[in-house]
């Protein structure tokens, strides 16, 4: 029963091995480390996903949005989230026209040609499931990425 916390002969309460990991704190660098590759896993699989890209019914553009001084194009990774997306907007009565692209080609086509600063937005109304891919270096091409300033967050 000692599984349950309850003390040995000694006074002893055992514990899972689990608490051993949970309890020796972690470096802040490796665990910094640890979120870089796995946003790299992230993007990686994105760049090599066909993902869904809602077109503007009126320019037949990629769809997207300006917020924070950055234009992002939005991109759906179902039709389901799609579907939330539109009914979010208050448009889940109409047609939606879109096409399937590639991560990579949404990167690396579709933001340089945009001309200000952008980035994707993939799939914004799923909360924190959705995911951002910021026009920063190492996510578009250099030629396009934006010098954040890491103290204020503005845009150099």
């Amino acid at each position: 029963m000692s599984e349950h916390g309850e003390a040995d002969s000694a006074g002893h309460t055992p514990r899972s091995r689990l608490y051993d990991y949970v309890d020796t704190p972690e470096p802040a660098r490796q665990g910094a480390a640890r979120g870089e590759r796995g946003f790299a896993a992230l993007l990686g699989e994105f760049r090599r996903t066909a993902v869904l890209v809602p077109l503007d019914p009126v320019t037949g553009s990629p769809l997207a949005a300006d917020f924070g001084g950055v234009r992002w194009i939005y991109a759906f990774s179902d039709e389901g989230a799609l579907a939330r997306f539109a009914v979010a907007r208050g448009e889940g009565a109409r047609e939606w026209v879109y096409q399937r692209w590639l991560g990579a080609r949404l990167l690396d086509a579709a933001v340089p040609a945009v001309g200000v600063p952008c980035g994707v937005a993939l799939d914004c109304a799923d909360g924190e499931d959705g995911m951002v891919f910021p026009p920063v270096p190492g996510i578009v091409p250099d030629a396009v990425a934006v010098d954040v300033d890491g103290g204020t967050g503005d845009v150099r």
